[in-house]
């Protein structure tokens, strides 16, 4: 969804709701692939004031992703909300007005970088998911392992000499 700064501050309304849905490609987020499995749905309102355009979104979807730990797909929902403020006068310079060069905004490339900054960076499909076995790679969240997981951190094999 396209959004021309010109027009909204030459209409007299200044306001505008927004509510539609956008179709979202998979796209690649540190190394992986997240796979939006609905739609994303947008509601909400952009207001224009003086040479500011203000954008506030609630964003709903559902992704899909691999576990950090076990590999393993997962779905899970994103319910977040988006504030953000545009403009294409270089003249307003704060921290939080976004400079637009040009004059059109996507909302799509938007709200796709608001869900990517509300992604942690390690994604669970669940707190208590095991991972997978270090010797021999099981996943051990279905199966139990018989590897001997003895782990001593390099750092600590002087003391095994004192105790020995």
């Amino acid at each position: 969804m396209i959004i021309k700064l010109s027009e909204i501050f030459s209409k007299r309304e200044k306001k505008k709701q927004i509510n539609c849905e956008i179709h979202q490609e998979p796209f690649e987020f540190e190394g992986g692939l997240i796979t939006p499995l609905k739609d994303i749905s947008i509601h909400g309102e952009m207001k224009a004031f003086e040479d500011i355009l203000e954008l506030n979104l609630k964003v709903n979807t559902v992704l899909e992703d691999s576990c950090s730990r076990c590999l393993e797909n997962f779905s899970f929902e994103v319910d977040t909300t988006l504030n953000e403020k545009f403009t294409n006068k270089s003249t307003i310079e704060t921290e939080d007005i976004i400079l637009v060069e040009g004059d059109v905004v996507d909302i799509a490339e938007v709200v796709i970088n608001s869900i990517i900054s509300t992604l942690p960076i390690k994604r669970l499909c669940s707190e208590s998911c095991k991972g997978l076995c270090h010797s021999c790679g099981i996943n051990l969240n279905h199966h139990k392992c018989n590897c001997e997981n003895l782990e001593v951190d390099s750092r600590l094999e002087v003391f095994k000499k004192l105790f020995h």
